[in-house]
C-alpha cells in the first residue's frame, strides 16, 4: 500500500479522460513521458493539416514559412519568460547546442566546464568544441542529493583562470533535479565566464524557465512537456555577440539578422514549429498550465511511493531518493543493485522492459547505480503504476537475484 494517495484522473473540458486526447498504444503503459513527449491528437490533426497545405501547393507553402514560422516565435517565446526577438526555433536541445558550440572560439589551454549529471550528447557536443581548439571538458562532480550551495561551491571550487564556458542542466535527464543555474550564471559573469544552459526538460514543467535559468544562452526541449510535435526546441540568448550564432542549415534566410535568419531553414518540415503554439494552447484551454503542474507533481509523488514500496522490502538501500527540489512530474528510484550499471546497461534494460512487460520506462545510470525515472503528465494515471509494480517490480526482482515470487509483490 502507498501512504500517498493518488489522486483522480485529470479531466478536460473536451473530454472525460484526458488520456482519450492523446492517441496513445492503449495496450502499452506510458511512463516515460520526459524522453519524447507525447502528441495530443488535436495538435497530431493541426500538423498534418498545415503538411497537407505543403503539400497541395509547396510554392504557395514554402515562400511564406519565414512569416509563418516569426508568427509561431512571438506566441512561443513569452510561454518561456523571452522575448520574440531573442528566441529562434531549432529541432532539439543538441542542435541549440551546437550552434552555440559553432560559434564560440577557444584558445589551446582553455577550459570548459561541465557536470557529471549532463546530458551526454551535449557533453559529447562540449568535447567536440574543446578538441578543435586543444582545450579540454572538466567535469564537476556533484553528489546526487547536494544542495544548491554545494553545487555553488564546487563549481567555484573547480574554476579556474582558464575556465572560459560552464555547461549546465536546469533539470538532470538523468538524475531528474534541478540546479541552480542562475546563481551559477552569475557567478561565473562576475569572473568573466559565459554559461550555457540546457533547459531541455524545463518548458512546461517551470514558470518562465529561460528567465528563470539564467546564463548567456539558454536551450529548452518544446515536444516534451509542452507536448509539441517532435522536433521543436527554443534556443534563447540576449548576448552581444548573437550575431555569431547561426542556423545548422545555410538558406536564403542567411544575410538576415538574428533571429530571423533562423526562420527559413529551405524546405525542412517547419510545421513543428509551427504547430507548437497550438499544443501549448491546448494544455491551457483544456485543463490549465498552472493546474498542469499541480496535477503531474501530485501522481509523480503517488506513483512514485508506490513502486519504491514494492521494492523497499527487498532493497539494500531506501529505493526512493529524496531528491533536492524535486520538479513537477519527474521522480528518480533507485534499482536494486546490480541492474542499469552503466548508460548502455540502463538503455538495454528500457528496450527490453518495453518488449517482455509493454511498459515504457526511462531506466538511467548514474556512478554507476542504477535508476528508474519515472515522469508524467496529465495522461498518467493510477493503473499505470499498478502495471509497473505487477509487470516491471517482479522482473527486476528477477534479475538482480532478489526478493519474492512474483505472486507475492503487490501495490
Amino acid at each position: 500500500m502507498t501512504s500517498i494517495p493518488f489522486p483522480a484522473p485529470p479531466r478536460l473540458k473536451s473530454f472525460a479522460r484526458a488520456r482519450d486526447a492523446w492517441p496513445l498504444d492503449s495496450e502499452v503503459i506510458h511512463l516515460n513521458h520526459g524522453s519524447f513527449g507525447a502528441v495530443p491528437t488535436a495538435v497530431v490533426e493541426h500538423q498534418r493539416d498545415l503538411q497537407r497545405q505543403a503539400d497541395l501547393s509547396p510554392v504557395g507553402w514554402f515562400p511564406r514559412i519565414a512569416d509563418l514560422v516569426r508568427e509561431a516565435r512571438e506566441r512561443t517565446a513569452p510561454f518561456l519568460g523571452a522575448n520574440a526577438d531573442d528566441s529562434v526555433f531549432v529541432p532539439n536541445a543538441s542542435a541549440a547546442a551546437t550552434v552555440v558550440f559553432n560559434a564560440l572560439r577557444l584558445e589551446a589551454g582553455d577550459e570548459i566546464l561541465a557536470t557529471d549529471h549532463g546530458y551526454g550528447a551535449i557533453t559529447m557536443g562540449a568535447e567536440r568544441l574543446a578538441r578543435r581548439f586543444g582545450a579540454r571538458v572538466k567535469i564537476v562532480e556533484l553528489p546526487l542529493l547536494a544542495s544548491d550551495d554545494e553545487i555553488v561551491q564546487r563549481f567555484a571550487d573547480a574554476r579556474t583562470p582558464a575556465t572560459r564556458l560552464i555547461v549546465v542542466d536546469q533539470i538532470t535527464s538523468p538524475t531528474a533535479r534541478m540546479l541552480p543555474t542562475r546563481r551559477l550564471a552569475d557567478d561565473a559573469a562576475a569572473h568573466g565566464i559565459r554559461t550555457l544552459v540546457d533547459g531541455a526538460h524545463a518548458p512546461g514543467l517551470l514558470v518562465d524557465p529561460a528567465a528563470h535559468g539564467g546564463g548567456d544562452w539558454w536551450f529548452g526541449n518544446l515536444h516534451k512537456w509542452p507536448c509539441a510535435p517532435r522536433g521543436s526546441a527554443m534556443l534563447v540568448t540576449t548576448a552581444s555577440d548573437r550575431q555569431e550564432l547561426w542556423p545548422l542549415i545555410d538558406s536564403w534566410g542567411a544575410p538576415e539578422p538574428y533571429p530571423h535568419r533562423f526562420d527559413t531553414q529551405g524546405t525542412i518540415d517547419a510545421t513543428t514549429y509551427i504547430s507548437t503554439p497550438a499544443a501549448i494552447d491546448f494544455i491551457e484551454s483544456e485543463f490549465g498550465w498552472a493546474e498542469t503542474r499541480v496535477a503531474m507533481t501530485a501522481m509523480a509523488d503517488a506513483g512514485a511511493e508506490a513502486i519504491a514500496a514494492a521494492l523497499r522490502p527487498h532493497s539494500e538501500e531506501e529505493p526512493l531518493t529524496p531528491i533536492p527540489a524535486p520538479v513537477p512530474s519527474m521522480r528518480l528510484i533507485r534499482l536494486p543493485l546490480g541492474l542499469g550499471g552503466t548508460r548502455e546497461e540502463a538503455d538495454e534494460l528500457r528496450m527490453q522492459f518495453l518488449d517482455e512487460t509493454g511498459v515504457e520506462t526511462a531506466f538511467t545510470s548514474f556512478r554507476g547505480t542504477g535508476y528508474f525515472r519515472l515522469s508524467a503528465h496529465l495522461y498518467t494515471e493510477r493503473g499505470d503504476f499498478d502495471a509497473f509494480v505487477e509487470r516491471c517490480v517482479p522482473l527486476l526482482l528477477q534479475r538482480a537475484g532478489v526478493g519474492a515470487p512474483a505472486s507475492t509483490i503487490v501495490s
